[in-house]
């Protein structure tokens, strides 16, 4: 069997700052196990056993050493993703999408659904997209509180 390729060695100030971490205050409990992982880790226990002390799946522990050996004690943290998501709908849009809403819903509906909103500003050529999804009609109208008192159909909340 071969070398790890990810070797956790954590320094006297990093083993403290991480026992602290686990000991202290309400975290996150994906933050406080993959903190657990590093330790054992510097203890030298094998992926398999880490597995079983922390109670975790395989590829878990291998994921906390490969990040520890990129960025430090950051790991214990989640990564913010990459990639910036473009907004289907900007202020003019949601704009029109209110309106569109608070408007008298088709012929033969009693009222407006996310999927008929959302298929009736594609129609419209309101946005630049060739769709959007309902979920994306749901959480504009859900964050406007003008919109509070609609009552879509298929919006639970």
């Amino acid at each position: 069997m071969g070398r790890k390729q990810h070797v956790v060695n954590l320094s006297a100030e990093e083993r403290r700052t991480l026992e602290w971490f686990i000991s202290t205050g309400e975290r996150k409990s994906e933050d406080n196990t993959r903190a657990r992982i590093l330790l054992k880790a510097d203890d030298g226990l094998t992926d398999a056993e880490i597995c079983e002390h922390v109670g975790c799946s395989i590829s878990t522990p291998y994921k906390a050493r490969k990040n520890y050996c990129k960025r430090g004690l950051a790991a214990i943290h989640r990564r913010k993703p990459d990639r910036e998501y473009a907004r289907k709908l900007d202020g003019d849009a949601e704009a029109r999408l209110i309106k569109l809403a608070c408007s008298d819903p088709p012929e033969g509906r009693s009222r407006w659904t996310l999927h008929l909103l959302a298929d009736e500003l594609v129609a419209l050529d309101e946005i630049d997209f060739e769709s959007i999804s309902h979920e994306t009609v749901r959480q504009r109208l859900k964050k406007r509180p003008e919109t509070a008192s609609l009552r879509l159909l298929g919006d639970s909340s």
